[in-house]
C-alpha cells in the first residue's frame, strides 16, 4: 500500500457513528437512571471545582469532610454546562439520588460503550511511570485513540471519573489503581474490568495496614478479580512473592505473562548497558522474537519497569516498535524523576532530581542508589519520611544509612519526625557511614530542609535527590529551588 492510501485511511470516516461530545443529557439519564432538567452536551467531567474548564459536567460528590454542592456556584462560574446533583438546583443538571453511585454508573457505562481494550495497572512502585508508558506507547501506535487516567487517580473516586473520562471512540484504556488495605483493589477492578492487568511489583508500602509481604500480594493480587474471560496478567518475575501472584492469577483463570530476569520469564531481560543520556539500551527476549530498545529514565528499576511495559503493550495487541520509541523518549513525571537544571548565580549548575511525590524502602533504595551512579561533584540527599509503614517504620528507616554509605553520598538532609531514628544511627560515635559527624541534618519540616540546603550551599556539579511520601511536603522544597532558576 503506498502512502497516499495510507493517508485516505486516516482520520476515521466522518461517518463513525460515535459523538463528538464526552457525554450529553440523554446518554446520562440512560447510565444514572436520573432526570435532566434540559438538554446539554458536556466535553469533561470534573469532581473538584477548581479544577473545571469551560464545557465540563460537575459531578457534586458528597465526602466526609465536605459536599460538593457547597461548590456548584463556582463551578459553573470556571465553565461547567451541567452538574450531577442529588437535589434541584439553579443550573442545569442531572438530579440522581446518590452523586457517588452516579459517577461509578458513568464510569460502567463508559467501559461498554467504548469498547477499548483496558489495561489496568497496579503495584507498590512504579505505578503511574508504567501507566504513562503504556499510554504513550499505545497512543502513538494508535493515533491518538488511547486514554488513561491522569496525574494519579487511582482510588474510588479516580478510578471511576478516569472511565467516565473515556471518549467513546478510544481504542485502549489504560488506568492506574491504588489501594492501602484488603478488598480495595477489589472494587476498582471490577469497575475497569482490564483485558491485562499488571502488578508492577511488590514492595512494603502500607504494610501498616496489612502486615506482611504476603498480605501485600495477596491484596495486589485482587486486581486479577475483575479481568474479563481470556485476559493476561502481567507479573514480576525476580520477586520472593511471585509463585504467589501466579497462583492469584491462575484462580482468575487469566492467561500469564511474567517479566524480569529469571530464566523463565515470559519477557526476560537479556542484557542491559548505560546508555550515553544516562538511560539503558536494553535487550529482552519474547520468545518468538528478540527486541533491542533504549529507556531515557537511569536506573536499575526503570530497565525492569521497561520489561513490564513491552509485556503490558504486547498482551494488549500494541506496537513494540512504537512502545521503544516511548521509552527512548520518557522524561521524569513531575515528582517522580523529573530532572531540573539549577543555573547557579556564580555560574555553573547543579541537577535536583524531584522524587518527591512517594517514597516506601524499595523506591528509596533505587532512587539512592542511582543518585549514587549519577556523576556528579558532591551527591546531596533531601530524604522525607516514609509513610505507611506502621511497626515496621524505625527498621525501614535506620536501613537506609547503609544505602546511604553504598551510594556514596556526601550530605543527607533528613526531613520528618520518623526520619530521627535515621538521624540517630548516622550520629552515633564511630557510625558515621557519610564519612563524618557533620554530613548530616536532621529537619521537622520542609521549611526547614529549605534552610539547611541553603546553609549548606548548592554548588556547580552537585547532584541533589529529593525523595519523600507526598505528604511529607518536599514538593515545596523542589518548587522553591526550581523557582529560583527562573
Amino acid at each position: 500500500m503506498n502512502g497516499r492510501a495510507l493517508l485516505r485511511q486516516w482520520p476515521e470516516p466522518a461517518c463513525s457513528s460515535h459523538g463528538l461530545a464526552l457525554w450529553d443529557s440523554l446518554e446520562i439519564e440512560a447510565a444514572t437512571g436520573g432526570k435532566a432538567s434540559r438538554a446539554f452536551q458536556c466535553s469533561g467531567i470534573e469532581t473538584d471545582s477548581r479544577d473545571v474548564r469551560e464545557g465540563d459536567l460537575f459531578v457534586a460528590l458528597r465526602g466526609e469532610v465536605t459536599d460538593g454542592h457547597r461548590f456548584i456556584d463556582a463551578a459553573f462560574a470556571n465553565g461547567a454546562v451541567a452538574a450531577i446533583t442529588d437535589r434541584p438546583v439553579a443550573f442545569p443538571h442531572v438530579l440522581v439520588r446518590d452523586t457517588t453511585a452516579a459517577l461509578q454508573a458513568l464510569a460502567d457505562a463508559a467501559r461498554e460503550r467504548a469498547g477499548a481494550v483496558r489495561i489496568g495497572v497496579t503495584g507498590s512502585v512504579g505505578k503511574t511511570g508504567v501507566k504513562e508508558a503504556i499510554f504513550t506507547a499505545l497512543d502513538r501506535a494508535s493515533r491518538g485513540a488511547a486514554h488513561r487516567s491522569v496525574k494519579s487517580y487511582n482510588n474510588h473516586v479516580g478510578v471511576p471519573l478516569s472511565l467516565a473520562r473515556m471518549p467513546s471512540r478510544s481504542r485502549f484504556g489504560v488506568f492506574e489503581m491504588g489501594m492501602n488495605h484488603a478488598g480495595e483493589l477489589d472494587a476498582l477492578t471490577r469497575h475497569v474490568r482490564p483485558h491485562v492487568a499488571i502488578v508492577t511489583t511488590i514492595a512494603p508500602a502500607h504494610i501498616e495496614y496489612l502486615g506482611s509481604m504476603e498480605a501485600i500480594a495477596d491484596a495486589k493480587a485482587e486486581i486479577f478479580s475483575g479481568l474479563v474471560e481470556g485476559g493476561t496478567a502481567v507479573i514480576p518475575a525476580d520477586l520472593p512473592e511471585s509463585q504467589r501472584l501466579i497462583e492469584h492469577a491462575r484462580a482468575a483463570q487469566a492467561r500469564i505473562v511474567t517479566f524480569g530476569r529469571d530464566e523463565n520469564a515470559t519477557v526476560r531481560l537479556l542484557d542491559a548497558i548505560p546508555a550515553a543520556n544516562g538511560g539503558s539500551l536494553v535487550t529482552v527476549d519474547l520468545g518468538e522474537r528478540r527486541l533491542c530498545y533504549s529507556v531515557a529514565e537511569p536506573g536499575e528499576h526503570w530497565i525492569v519497569n521497561s520489561l513490564c511495559v513491552m509485556a503490558a503493550v504486547h498482551a494488549a495487541g500494541g506496537d513494540l516498535a512504537a512502545a521503544g520509541l516511548a521509552l527512548a523518549e520518557m522524561g521524569g513525571l513531575k515528582g517522580r524523576g523529573a530532572r531540573h537544571d539549577l543555573h547557579l548565580p556564580g555560574g555553573g549548575k547543579a541537577l535536583l532530581i524531584d522524587e518527591s511525590y512517594n517514597a516506601n524502602p524499595a523506591s528509596m533504595r533505587a532512587t539512592l542508589r542511582q543518585l549514587g551512579q549519577t556523576p556528579a561533584t558532591r551527591r546531596i540527599a533531601v530524604l522525607g519520611s516514609m509513610k505507611e509503614l506502621g511497626d515496621f517504620a524505625d527498621r525501614f528507616h535506620a536501613q537506609l544509612a547503609g544505602t546511604l554509605a553504598e551510594a556514596g553520598i556526601d550530605h543527607a538532609i533528613l526531613v520528618g519526625e520518623e526520619m530521627q531514628v535515621l538521624a540517630r544511627d548516622l550520629g552515633k560515635a564511630g557510625n558515621h557511614p557519610l564519612g563524618n559527624p557533620a554530613s548530616f541534618a536532621h529537619c521537622r519540616d520542609p521549611q526547614e530542609a529549605i534552610a539547611a540546603l541553603e546553609e549548606f550551599g548548592i554548588k556547580a556539579g552537585d547532584a541533589i535527590l529529593v525523595k519523600g511520601s507526598n505528604s511529607v511536603g518536599l514538593g515545596r522544597l523542589v518548587a522553591h529551588f526550581t523557582g529560583l532558576d527562573h
